[in-house]
């Protein structure tokens, strides 16, 4: 049987067959009736019964855009909410209320459609996006032959409104409704490319601060009553709050398409009279994009130059528009300098680091360049990012439950004497230990003397977790007596940790090995 077939019997849905009527959720688009489709004024036409949603005012939006297509045999269905925004003493509270209004309100339609009559529940934008009709169709779809009519959504129709394009070649686009906490909402306004905003009113306080807290309110565009009377297009910045209706979005607009536009030449001139720009080290995690938070994801986005070692640079999605300048492991002073002369002509620039940028990483390298002179009025900002031995420990349970310790066993920048002693006091202290750059093509010696260090202090099955390229394609996690560890198994992309005296390694009965180190601390 055909999907066609399907619909017209009811087939594969659990409708009920025979003289049952038809039910029909009708998109009408966002307010302009001349943008209703054919198919929702054909279905409006060949309709027993329009249902519409309004508030207890009895003013039915939905109903006024499909006016003239209503006729005076048509049977009416006002569906009336109970409450809409104010408070109720329903025993239930506000969404008791609602649920017990929906259930009535499917009844009532039910009834229409077991008389054998077609019944449109007519939406305004589209009806299964924010609709109310949806709370109809999750009622009744399953007990009654359905057809859903799309519809223009309001969002489609603010970016239109503004000429500018939603999103561009792999751009992502977020919708959020402003009801969202203001943290929510900030995040995801900061990870997002591309976003809209709806179900304004009230809520605008809210989503204007996280707006400039995710710093996109500079791109931001206001769009109320799109297509309807009494439309108003606007920076978002320049709203004032005590405007602003229900029916009212915010956009934030494809960037790659902005960058791709005309500049007329006063904006051009105004580009090439800004003073400086800004560098913000961000932190990429062990690994991809899943250990990217939403802040650093944000600022990689906006960025107009992204500055870093090659292998960083290159977990960073290309976007058109940014340059990339990469280079080699060892120049971290060359980096940072580099994007500090970028910013003092202006540009917006990502220093890509690995890890936690503070943590073995590029952020100290940056902040030692801007504190010299010609650099110093430059805003340099920090992102922190899921460090190494987070993620190591992650992967193998908790053994940096407790107090511990994070060294580098490279001797490039400092004297392995100092290395040696720190081991020391920190094994000495019974601290947990995290070691970052254990080994490498040219050192290959300094692992098997941590270990003879360590043994002075520990016993020899003290756990030792060996985690390498964590997030990665190879990753592994093996956990092995101190006494046994090998140092012809670590590289550079391996990052080790030493539990301390209390540190617990148990196989499960799923055959999984976990570690951790307890919280408490026995009593001597």
């Amino acid at each position: 049987m055909s999907v066609s077939e399907q619909q017209e019997t009811g087939a594969g849905n659990g409708a009920r067959t025979g003289t049952t009527g038809r039910l029909y959720g009708v998109g009408l688009g966002p307010g302009d009736p001349s943008l209703m489709t054919v198919r929702a004024v054909e279905v409006i036409a060949e309709a027993d019964v329009i249902a519409y949603h309004s508030a207890r005012h009895g003013r039915s939006i939905a109903r006024s855009i499909a006016a003239r297509h209503l006729r005076a045999d048509h049977i009416e269905e006002a569906l009336v909410y109970p409450v809409t925004t104010e408070s109720t003493d329903h025993p239930g509270g506000y969404r008791g209320a609602l649920d017990e209004f929906y259930e009535e309100a499917a009844e009532r339609l039910a009834a229409h459609l077991d008389a054998g009559r077609t019944v449109a529940v007519i939406s305004e934008g589209d009806p299964l996006f924010y609709g109310s009709y949806q709370h109809m169709h999750k009622r009744l779809a399953h007990r009654y032959p359905t057809e859903v009519i799309p519809g223009v959504t309001s969002i489609s129709a603010a970016a239109a409104r503004l000429g500018k394009p939603l999103a561009e070649a792999d751009e992502v686009l977020t919708i959020l409704p402003g009801t969202l906490p203001e943290e929510e909402l900030t995040a995801r306004l900061a990870s997002t490319d591309t976003a809209v905003v709806m179900k304004l009113g009230r809520t605008f306080p809210t989503v204007r601060r996280a707006m400039e807290r995710a710093g996109r309110l500079p791109e931001a565009h206001y769009v109320e009553r799109a297509t309807m009377t009494g439309e108003r297009t606007a920076a978002l910045a320049a709203i004032d709050s005590d405007t602003v209706p229900y029916f009212s979005v915010t956009v934030v607009p494809s960037r790659i398409a902005a960058q791709s536009a005309p500049q007329p030449p006063e904006a051009e001139q105004e580009q090439g009279d800004v003073a400086q720009g800004e560098v913000v080290v961000v932190g990429t995690g062990p690994a991809g994009p899943l250990w990217l938070t939403p802040e650093s994801r944000g600022a990689l986005a906006a960025a107009q130059d992204l500055v870093g070692y090659t292998t960083y640079l290159d977990r960073v999605p290309v976007r058109p528009g940014q340059r990339r300048h990469a280079s080699d492991n060892k120049v971290e002073s060359e980096r940072a300098e580099l994007a500090l002369d970028l910013a003092r002509r202006g540009r917006r620039v990502a220093v890509v680091s690995g890890g936690d940028p503070g943590i073995f990483a590029m952020a100290t390298a940056v902040l030692e360049i801007a504190a010299q002179d010609p650099y110093r009025s430059i805003p340099v900002r920090v992102l922190p990012g899921v460090t190494a031995a987070n993620a190591a420990a992650a992967r193998a349970g908790a053994p940096l439950g407790h107090d511990y310790a994070v060294i580098s066993l490279s001797d490039r920048l400092k004297p392995w004497e100092v290395i040696a002693e720190r081991l020391h006091a920190a094994a000495s202290a019974d601290l947990a230990l995290a070691l970052y750059n254990p080994g490498s093509r040219s050192r290959t010696w300094q692992v098997a003397k941590a270990r003879e260090l360590l043994l002075e202090h520990r016993a020899p099955d003290t756990p030792v977790i060996l985690a390498r390229d964590i997030g990665g394609p190879e990753e592994s996690v093996r956990t092995v007596p101190l006494a046994d560890l090998d140092p012809t198994q670590v590289d550079m992309r391996t990052l080790l940790i030493i539990g301390s005296s209390q540190t617990q390694q148990v196989r499960r009965d799923d055959g999984t090995e976990i570690v951790w180190t307890p919280r408490r601390y026995p009593e001597k």
